[in-house]
């Protein structure tokens, strides 16, 4: 199995991984952690590069926030909200993770769009309170870019560590593999299963 998801990213190239990036930030749960760490053991393979496999994942990953701020951006509270309660439970978030989200935005500033590239749990939703409180656009784009492409980095040079390391035990390289997308797959379905959308008469009076 670890090599059916080596060779389906090694396949789609460079423009593969853009869009896996892009999906993971608007569909879950395709975890970064796998399409930038197998495209490292693609890099330890001599099969992509790591410049080019760091900006185009970057910019993927760059696309796929941009989605959730021009949201936040466009629509405003007065559309968004009915969104959220219709589609929460596949994007596996509610409305009061949004106002949570919103006031920590405010409290912290625009710097957090930034440092959150680094967290698995807050990264991407944090572009919608920025789009939200009508961040100035170019700066909310370098600061994703900027975060994004310090953690991708890192990501790449792990899976290019663990390739070369384990390039003579890839029975261990393929359970690393499986257990990160099954981890995903399994916190994605426990999510959906255990979401409670907002008490209709509860809304009303929020």
């Amino acid at each position: 199995m670890d090599q059916l998801i080596i060779d389906a990213i090694d396949k789609g190239g460079y423009l593969g991984i853009f869009l896996l990036m892009m999906l993971e930030n608007v569909v879950p749960p395709v975890p970064s952690e796998v399409i930038m760490g197998v495209g490292g053991v693609l890099v330890s393979r001599g099969a992509m590069d790591f410049w080019p496999l760091l900006l185009i994942g970057t910019l993927g990953t760059t696309a796929g926030n941009y989605f959730w701020y021009w949201l936040g951006d466009r629509w405003g509270f007065a559309q968004l909200e009915p969104f959220v309660d219709r589609w929460g439970r596949w994007l596996t978030v509610d409305w009061m993770h949004i106002v949570a989200a919103q006031l920590f935005f405010v409290k912290h500033g625009h710097w957090v769009v930034f440092f959150l590239r680094f967290s698995p749990f807050l990264r991407t939703i944090i572009s919608l309170p920025a789009g939200l409180s009508h961040m100035p656009k170019a700066k909310f784009l370098a600061f994703t870019f900027a975060g994004s492409l310090i953690w991708n980095a890192l990501l790449i040079k792990g899976g290019e560590w663990l390739g070369r390391y384990l390039q003579e035990s890839q029975d261990i390289l393929a359970w690393i593999i499986i257990a990160l997308v099954v981890l995903a797959v399994i916190g994605y379905v426990w999510r959906v299963l255990t979401w409670h959308g907002r008490d209709p008469d509860r809304k009303r009076d929020d």
